[in-house]
């Protein structure tokens, strides 16, 4: 069956390319990801959407006939998985944790069976594109297509003839948490909530969902069931004797619990279609109902699919590329799909959303409220691309953080859904805020923001985001303490953050901040081991810690020091003070020795964040620049490809997408606030990114590359603006005023 599906996908992809004109939209392939836990799904959503539809194939069949291939599951679908039991409607894009994939709809033909361990499917004929997915459910002989707008999504199902079931399941999906409630509204309209929440475990992180679901037909029966355990035994001596669905077809009122749904029967003419509609807010059921009947009414399936589209393919029109193969552009497409799946809106289409860590409702006007920020993620490759391509929405994205401060009392780290998690280390809020700012973006309340930044880096007790501040702020490094111990992993980020608080600093007039900031940005180096030459942890005095490992440890197992990966992972990751980890190391041969053993000795990872950005690091080593040419290019062939394991691990709410667009497109951000890009080969032969004028006043950037052969990866000359160039740097304000870059590339070094 895995190579029969295979053969399909091949099949659309090819069929798709024959298809392919100008239209950016048409080069996405959603089924990148999908695999090698990239975590990404194919289902229907639009830009930023509140809600997408996913085909869910992530519970394994009860007989093991069609269990996972994958053992872990932070999404909810993945590529060569077979066992499909419906189409989920919240849901995250490469996330490293299990969340949200709920408010699920199956359709089903033949006798109803609501057993979620029985009533599954495998898939045949897979398509999709932006803002639409199908396949046939072959159990059932069902073709099934879905689409979505903004908060809404809807689904179209050809039913062959005879018994027909529409079944909405609540009781099944991702999410840690669990309970619902469900009220019949009409015959064919049900509403109702589902709790969501402790994402990555944190208890405190909850929240409702609510929606309203309308099927697009009449003469339906309906009812609800309830999963239970029966109990047999004398009195005190119960004990489980089997587990079963309880119907409730008479009762049509409400009904809670913990695995709930609903069903809709009917009897089908042979093709005929249904349409399923499900409106979501976390708000409330009322706005649920607005938002779907805004989105909707008046509008056909056909429509509605051509409307999503069209949205995205104005979003993707910002860069144009030529050059390169059809394969380079549906990585480089598909990467910029995915930079914009998250954050995702939260308001709904009367403005109100859920205030942050509090049960208020608040509105806003005129401007998007944002949510999902994976920030430890996201400030180095995702924040400072949207600050580029698409300006508007990343000051609307900073205004959210900055209102979740004023509602909380504290910038976000990762939030979700108007709830802190605590995921990962570091203060990243601080990064993107001064990043932002530095980049010309500056409409936004400046001076909250700062007082926010200011109190994450001063507050000792009690501090919601820093919880080593006391030490840290009087020694300037965190000491390990136990053998589940980030501690160096910790520090680092910290370091970055004060690192962006004193460029912030600096912009506001507050000489005394930016010299405190500054001096503990440099605390990295007490971490620094000259023996190994690389950064190991600390005991509380600052001896070193004994037994120190470098090769030790891999991803999700425990690490002296260090978060998902080893000391070679993370000494690098200074990328505010390179000169001077240089320095360290012994000079510029040595720190090129080291770290080019990274990539000689397989040391690098490049499915997680805290090396990312080695492969540019070269550049700070003059004469070295022709090393990152080769390592980026590198990168983008291993790790990188037009398949559904074309993604290297997590795609972390775009951050590794947006890696290989900066890298496909040869620049790249080391460190976010410092406002210099450092330069690589492109692989295309002509990249145009077209401005915000309104914001950038210059109309667009083109990059160029004069090459031979497609394995023309070394640069000989660099132009600017048409004058010689003779740095491998160039400022974000530079960039945008000149405007033109053009590469002339050879197939050997330039030594």
């Amino acid at each position: 069956m895995i190579m029969n599906k295979f053969i399909s996908f091949l099949f659309v992809v090819l069929s798709a390319a024959v298809l392919r004109a100008q239209a950016p939209a048409t080069y996405v392939n959603p089924f990148i990801g999908t695999t090698n836990y990239g975590a990404t799904y194919p289902g229907a959503v639009v830009p930023h959407g509140m809600v997408s539809v996913v085909p869910f194939n992530v519970t394994p069949h009860k007989g093991n006939e069609y269990s996972n291939t994958d053992s872990w599951c932070s999404n909810p679908y993945v590529y060569n998985n077979e066992w499909m039991t419906g189409f989920t409607h919240v849901n995250l894009s490469g996330v490293g944790c299990p969340e949200l994939g709920s408010i699920v709809v199956m359709p089903t033909s033949g006798e109803l069976n609501v057993d979620v361990d029985q009533y599954g499917t495998t898939l045949s004929d897979e398509k999709a594109y932006p803002g639409f997915y199908s396949a046939k459910l072959n159990r059932y002989n069902i073709d099934a297509e879905v689409t979505a707008t903004m908060r809404s999504g809807i689904s179209r199902f050809t039913f062959p003839e005879g018994k027909a079931n529409i079944l909405v399941d609540l009781g099944h999906g991702l999410t840690n948490e669990s309970g619902a409630h469900i009220k019949r509204v009409s015959e064919n309209e049900i509403e109702g909530y589902k709790l969501m929440g402790t994402f990555c475990y944190n208890p405190q992180a909850v929240m409702p969902v609510y929606f309203v679901v309308r099927i697009k037909r009449d003469a339906l029966q309906s009812g609800y069931w309830k999963f239970q355990q029966r109990l047999a035994g004398a009195r005190h001596n119960w004990s489980a004797t089997s587990d079963t669905y309880k119907l409730y077809t008479k009762y049509n009122k409400e009904l809670s619990g913990e695995k709930i749904g609903a069903y809709f029967s009917f009897d089908a003419e042979a093709g005929e279609q249904v349409e399923v509609q499900v409106g979501v807010s976390y708000v409330s059921i009322e706005n649920a109902r607005e938002n779907l009947d805004a989105e909707q009414t008046n509008l056909s399936f056909e429509q509605i699919k051509e409307q999503a589209f069209n949205t995205w393919n104005d979003a993707l029109k910002v860069i144009e590329v030529e050059g390169g193969s059809d394969d380079d552009k549906t990585m480089f497409y598909t990467a910029l799909y995915h930079l914009l799946l998250h954050p995702n809106v939260l308001q709904d289409v009367n403005g109100q959303y859920p205030a942050m860590e509090s049960d208020a409702i608040l509105s806003v006007d005129n401007q998007n409220r944002y949510t999902v920020f994976s920030l430890w993620d996201t400030y180095r490759t995702v924040h400072p691309l949207i600050s580029l391509l698409y300006p508007n929405k990343q000051l609307d994205m900073v205004r959210s953080m900055v209102d979740m401060y004023k509602e909380s009392g504290w910038l976000p780290k990762w939030e979700i859904y108007s709830r802190e998690s605590h995921v990962m280390e570091g203060d990243p809020a601080l990064i993107v805020i001064a990043d932002t700012y530095r980049r010309g973006l500056t409409d936004f309340d400046v001076e909250t923001a700062y007082e926010a930044m200011l109190k994450h880096a001063n507050t000792t007790d009690g501090n919601f985001i820093r919880h080593d501040n006391a030490f840290y702020l009087e020694n300037h490094y965190i000491p390990f303490l136990k053998d589940y111990d980030n501690s160096v992993s910790q520090a680092l980020e910290l370091y970055v953050a004060d690192y962006n608080l004193a460029l912030m600093a600096n912009e506001m007039g507050d000489k005394a901040t930016y010299k405190k900031a500054y001096q503990r940005s440099m605390g990295y180096k007490k971490y620094f081991d000259k023996d190994h030459k690389l950064l190991r942890p600390l005991e509380k005095d600052g001896s070193f810690m004994e037994g120190f490992d470098p090769l030790q440890g891999e991803n999700f197992k425990p690490v002296h020091g260090f978060h998902e990966g080893t000391s070679w992972q993370y000494s690098f990751a200074v990328p505010h003070d390179i000169k001077g980890l240089t320095r360290l190391m012994g000079g510029k041969h040595k720190f090129v020795h080291q770290l080019n053993k990274c990539f000689r000795d397989s040391l690098f990872d490049m499915s997680n964040e805290p090396d990312m950005g080695y492969p540019y690091l070269f550049n700070y080593a003059d004469g070295e620049e022709w090393r990152t040419q080769k390592q980026v290019h590198d990168c983008i062939r291993r790790y990188y490809k037009n398949a559904p394991d074309g993604l290297p691990g997590n795609d972390d709410t775009g951050t590794l997408s947006a890696w290989l667009i900066y890298s496909m497109m040869g620049i790249y951000p080391v460190c976010p606030g410092d406002m210099n890009y450092t330069l690589s080969s492109p692989v295309f032969d002509k990249v145009t990114i077209h401005l915000n004028k309104d914001v950038y006043q210059q109309d667009k950037i083109v990059i160029e590359a004069d090459r031979k052969s497609p394995n023309d990866i070394y640069i000989k000359d660099i132009e600017v603006n048409n004058r010689p160039y003779n740095r491998y740097f160039i400022t974000h304000q530079d960039l945008i005023k000149l405007g033109h870059i053009k590469y002339k590339l050879g197939a050997t070094p330039k030594l």
